[in-house]
Parts: structure tokens; C-alpha cells; sequence
């Protein structure tokens, strides 16, 4: 029998990831925070999917931390913040030979969760799907992209990755995951915040030539910097192709903000600047971004950190 796929976090790329595993076939258990959001899940018919303007309802089993089944593999779908946390009430369940996938933003909570798990194998991921939850226990595909997942430490490909073809998840294993994860860190860096700033879809950006080029600069002079010269090819061009291939859509940060629900700053920018501080690089762009964004969390009531 196939090992189940624990799912830590409901959120949009959780909720994507369960109903497709679900679908092929495979045994999919969701891990809620409580249990009285699990009881608001088990009052509802499960999770829905809407792909291509259809829904189809998958009746995923859920549970909470504190359920005695052990865990062999575990889906970390939840924000950066709330990642080490969440992790460490589920360390006592873990198997000896557990296999962990994290699949945050940014940079910084990969690398505390696996400090937590040491007996653990901590899988990196990097996606660039696109999901948004309509409503609790319903999201839409919103763009169909890629996941990069590796092990730094252990470049040998996992077994399970059959599960993602089943399930029809685009993936590769990435035997430089740190440089994907950097690249991705930057691409947020260059266009997430600027939207929340601007209050505009990915798009809008294009009007922003000059400030999102001065903002590449400096990224790229960062991972060359942080030893990631692979990650900082190209690296405006490809900003600019991802603001015109997402020009409908919003960024994750702008809509955490819209929806009044605190921003993954910490592990993009605060991670980039407290980078270039360890360098004693001078990113002055970046680093007034970076006050900018926060101030404007701040005059909203949402954490800036």
C-alpha cells in the first residue's frame, strides 16, 4: 500500500497539492491546527478543486497534531512564520526514516525546520504554481507552473516522485535546489513587494521599468555575493517575463495583504537584507524597499516582520 501523504496546512498550494494526490488515488491526510477547524472540515463534504472553471469535491481525511498516527511522509504546506512551529508539534510523531517536504517562500524556516529534525529528510521545494483559495476547503488552479524539489545533503531522488506523476504534478528533482530557491527568492523580492506598494496585478509593474531594474541589480550583485552566480543569470529578463507572463494575476503577497493576513516579508526581503548585512553589502535599493514595505504593513495593523 501506498505511504500517506500528510498534509500540514490548508492553504491554497496544501489544499492544491491534497485533492490532486487525492484524485489519483493516493491516501491523503490533512493536519488541521485545532479542533475546532477540524470540525468545521468534517461539517463540510471535503476539499474542493476548481480547474478550468470546473469543481470537483474530494473527501480528504483530516485530523489534527495530536493524532497518535505516526507520519512517514509529511507535505509542510503552510506559511514560512508559521513552518518551525507548526513542525515542532508533530516532531513525536515522525518516523525514524520520515521524509519532510517543505514547501515554503523564501528563505530561512527550511533550514530551522530541519535544525529541528535532525533524524529527518528534510526535501526542499520550489513551485512556481498558482492557486487561491475561494473560500475554506475550496481553491482555484489559478496558473499551472512547476516544482523543483531537492535535498542538498542527499542528492539521491526519492522513490515517491512516482506519487507526483499519478497525481499529475509537473516536478523535477534538482540536484541545485539552493540555487532555485535563491532564484525564486529574488524573482519574489523583485516584484511582490512593489506590488503591495502600487496596489496592482503582477502587470502593473510595467510601469515600473526602472525601479524593478535597479532592484535586479542588486539582487543579482547579492547571490553572486551569497555564492549563487547560477541564480543571478539573466535574472532581470526573467522578472520581466514573469511580470508579463502573471500580468492578470495578483501576487501572493499582495493578496496576504488585501486579506488583512500577515506577509512572508521576514523570509524574502528581511532575508535578502540581513544576507547582504552578513556580506557588508550595500543594497540601498533594496534595503529602502524593504523600510518602505514595512512601514506599510505597519500603518495597516499587520506584523512587519
Amino acid at each position: 500500500m501506498s505511504t500517506t501523504w500528510h498534509v500540514l496546512g490548508a492553504g491554497s498550494l496544501g489544499t492544491l497539492w491534497a485533492t490532486r494526490l487525492a484524485r489519483a488515488g493516493l491516501p491523503v491526510q490533512l493536519i488541521l491546527r485545532d479542533k475546532e477547524r477540524l470540525a468545521r472540515y468534517q461539517a463540510s463534504p471535503g476539499l474542493t478543486l476548481v480547474e478550468q472553471g470546473l469543481a470537483r469535491t474530494y473527501p480528504v481525511m483530516a485530523q489534527t497534531s495530536d493524532s497518535p498516527e505516526p507520519i512517514d511522509r509529511l507535505l509542510v504546506a503552510c506559511k514560512a512564520y508559521d513552518a518551525p512551529d507548526a513542525v515542532a508539534q508533530l516532531a513525536r510523531r515522525l518516523t525514524p526514516n520520515a521524509e519532510v517536504i517543505l514547501l515554503q517562500n523564501g528563505l530561512g524556516s527550511q533550514d530551522a525546520v530541519a535544525t529541528q529534525l535532525p533524524q529527518a529528510r528534510c526535501i526542499f521545494a520550489s513551485s512556481t504554481e498558482g492557486a487561491f483559495r475561494e473560500s475554506d476547503w475550496r481553491v482555484v488552479f489559478a496558473g499551472h507552473g512547476f516544482t523543483w524539489l531537492g535535498d542538498a545533503s542527499h542528492p539521491t531522488a526519492p522513490l515517491w516522485l512516482d506519487d507526483l506523476d499519478a497525481a499529475g504534478i509537473p516536478h523535477q528533482w534538482s540536484t541545485d535546489i539552493l540555487t532555485r530557491l535563491w532564484r525564486k527568492l529574488a524573482l519574489n523580492c523583485a516584484i511582490n513587494p512593489l506590488t503591495v506598494l502600487y496596489q496592482c496585478r503582477n502587470g502593473g509593474l510595467q510601469e515600473h521599468q526602472c525601479e524593478v531594474a535597479t532592484l535586479c541589480a542588486e539582487l543579482a550583485e547579492l547571490l553572486e555575493c551569497c555564492g549563487q552566480p547560477a541564480a543571478a543569470q539573466d535574472l532581470q529578463a526573467e522578472v520581466e517575463r514573469v511580470i508579463q507572463a502573471t500580468a492578470a494575476n495578483f501576487s501572493s503577497m499582495y493578496q496576504d495583504v488585501a486579506n488583512g493576513r500577515r506577509t512572508e516579508i521576514s523570509y524574502l526581503l528581511g532575508h535578502a537584507c540581513q544576507a547582504a548585512l552578513r556580506h557588508r553589502l550595500s543594497l540601498p535599493h533594496l534595503q529602502q524597499l524593504h523600510v518602505r514595505l514595512a512601514g506599510y504593513l505597519d500603518a495597516r495593523g499587520l506584523p512587519s516582520d
